[in-house]
């Protein structure tokens, strides 16, 4: 028996499997694989870890595929030889396994480089695709909410109020689209300049006598709202409509130094 396992840890049945034997010598290992069930099984054992290699298992857990392949490779604790025909034969039968494991080993290496390389390809498609998948659900959303203001501002109930710019900015300009059936605002604030960081616009609805007004919200997020239509509840009976500049958060009344936009609701 330790004959026999002499002869498995010697390498030639690496080489039998890799087809590196010579006529003769494979002609021995046949004959060895009839007559020894440890050999055959050991042979089965090397040729289903190839297997495995080449059917691509590696890519999904190559550090354990590695380490069972070094396992098979490495020499077992018994170092005694086989009787050889010749000591230079054995010896290079010897160093030939070896060669082969080595090689077999370096490939695996590069494998499990290229399989790494790989995942992580997968993982940036991955996050491309999702990046991607969201800004298509944005454009959506744009588009529905782009859909409804338009619809909104097509009301037959709408009012359009043009509110111009004063003296802290004369070139700015704003709209208010109102529907006093539904108290519902759409300010177009497009001809604003981006308000300073902490200060936000807020939108005040004014009534004449006496001069009263009343906050209806403010236009916060300004810088991300690419439309630059913003949607306020408005119930008052508002006679006109002033867009001031105010500290993050608002104002309990407007800032009139810094009115930005103003206009007078028409007769109707």
């Amino acid at each position: 028996m330790a004959k026999i396992e002499d002869y498995i840890s010697s390498g030639i049945l690496e080489l039998y499997v890799y087809g590196a034997l010579s006529e003769a010598e494979s002609r021995e290992v046949t004959s060895m694989l009839k007559e020894y069930a440890e050999v055959e099984k050991e042979v089965e054992e090397i040729e289903a870890a190839l297997q495995k290699l080449a059917i691509g298992v590696a890519p999904y857990n190559p550090e354990a595929l590695l380490a069972s392949l070094k396992s098979k490779l490495t020499p077992r604790n018994s170092v005694r030889s086989i009787a050889p025909k010749s000591t230079r034969r054995a010896k290079w039968v010897t160093y030939m396994g070896w060669a082969a494991s080595l090689v077999l080993l370096i490939g695996l290496f590069f494998l499990f480089q290229q399989n790494s390389a790989l995942r992580r390809s997968l993982t940036e498609a991955e996050t491309k695709n999702s990046i991607i998948e969201q800004q298509i659900a944005d454009i959506r959303a744009d588009a529905e909410n782009t859909k409804q203001i338009l619809a909104a501002l097509r009301d037959q109930n709408i009012s359009r109020i043009p509110l111009q710019g004063q003296d802290v900015a004369p070139g700015a300009y704003a709209t208010v689209y109102w529907n006093d059936n539904e108290d519902t605002a759409y300010i177009d604030a497009l001809g604003l300049p981006e308000p300073p960081r902490g200060m936000v616009y807020q939108v005040w609805s004014l009534t004449m006598q006496p001069l009263t007004p009343t906050s209806i919200g403010l236009l916060e997020d300004f810088d991300e709202a690419g439309s630059k239509i913003f949607k306020l509840a408005n119930t008052n009976e508002s006679e006109a409509f002033g867009i001031t500049l105010e500290p993050e958060g608002g104002s309990q009344s407007p800032t009139m130094e810094q009115l930005y936009v103003l206009g007078t609701v028409a007769a109707p």
